[in-house]
């Protein structure tokens, strides 16, 4: 038995609900809890009694010390700041011997079993951003591991180093770059080093997200999704890819990412139409039990094409100035890579 944890509102609930179905398929044994950072979604998750999955409701998890820094802190920063909190209270109420913490926009394509196999006897497993070296700066600011995919065992190394950091979060969890941290994240920077029983996840497999994707082929071998890493041509079965930065607008719009990432039409053909697809479905589905708010998140119209070519420009200069990309390769200035927007009508 895997036990998973996370935490979304009703803007992730068709992303919950996909993760959860992604856990169902692959996953011969899990169970799902889910701390419902608003009233909508916990309703829904309570009544629809899904069978590998128990609710949390958001007043019965918050304790006094996270309700003293709430105030504080913004809506994003305070997900951030509840993070270890969520795994701690999963492990300690339903008194767990281990707890994984994932991240809603996440699916999972082949049993993260083979991930926890990593690890023998240690106690925490992290997973590497593993950034294409167009990106691999962001580093600096986000920090070299990602809170996505995380396990503690419930022993002592495991629970020092989960108390250590949400001791951490409470004190200081914020969107900017100070004294080097930022969020939740950058605490995990020296973990390795500075705990024992700690292990970084090695399959290629895992960790695969919009800024290391560019790294990667991807195709079906029966009826399993896999990928190749360009550099070596080796291939392995995809464990889980983590959509960050998917949105949905108000006027019929969704986009893979934002313009920053070189997406190719491989990676959108394998990787995200279909996620896209499936997330439309489930709203479909969500909208025909009666469901009345926006399980998407949708919250205004997409930006029209030369807004996000402007943007597009403004990341390149950036990117340039910092030395990550040639000004002189035309590769780098090849719009279509980094125009992620589609007309939900037509991926249905």
């Amino acid at each position: 038995m895997i036990n998973f944890c996370t935490l979304f509102d009703s803007n992730y609930l068709t992303r919950g609900l996909a993760l959860y179905g992604s856990l169902e398929k692959v996953c011969p044994s899990f169970h799902l809890y889910v701390v419902s950072f608003d009233k909508a979604s916990y309703e829904y998750l309570r009544k629809a009694a899904l069978p590998n999955l128990t609710p949390i409701a958001l007043g019965d998890f918050e304790d006094r010390e996270l309700l003293a820094v709430k105030p504080t802190r913004s809506i994003a920063e305070y997900c951030w700041t509840c993070t270890p909190s969520v795994i701690l209270y999963c492990i300690e109420k339903f008194q767990l011997p281990s707890c994984t913490y994932v991240d809603a926009d996440m699916i999972f394509y082949h049993d993260p079993q083979v991930l926890l196999d990593e690890m023998d006897d240690r106690s925490v497993l992290i997973s590497e951003h593993r950034y294409t070296k167009e990106y691999e700066k962001g580093a600096v600011v986000n920090g070299i591991y990602c809170v996505q995919f995380m396990y503690f065992k419930n022993d002592a190394n495991g629970m020092k180093v989960l108390h250590w950091w949400r001791d951490r979060c409470l004190e200081w969890c914020y969107a900017r770059l100070e004294d080097g941290k930022f969020g939740d994240q950058k605490y995990l920077d020296d973990w390795p080093e500075r705990f024992e029983g700690v292990h970084v996840m090695q399959h290629p497999g895992g960790a695969i997200a919009p800024w290391n994707i560019q790294q990667y082929s991807f195709y079906r071998k029966d009826d399993q999704l896999m990928v190749q890493y360009k550099k070596t041509g080796h291939s392995y079965p995809v464990i889980f890819f983590h959509y960050h930065g998917l949105k949905f607008y108000t006027n019929g719009m969704a986009s893979c990412s934002g313009s920053l990432y070189d997406i190719d039409p491989n990676a959108k053909e394998h990787i995200y139409f279909p996620y896209l697809k499936r997330l439309l479905q489930i709203e479909k589905a969500l909208k025909q039990e009666g469901v009345t708010f926006d399980p998407t998140g949708a919250r205004g119209p997409a930006p029209g094409k030369w807004s996000v070519l402007a943007g597009f420009l403004k990341e390149l200069g950036i990117m340039i100035l910092m030395g990550n990309l040639s000004p002189f390769r035309l590769k780098n200035y090849n719009f279509s890579r980094h125009y992620h927007f589609y007309n939900t009508d037509r991926l249905n």
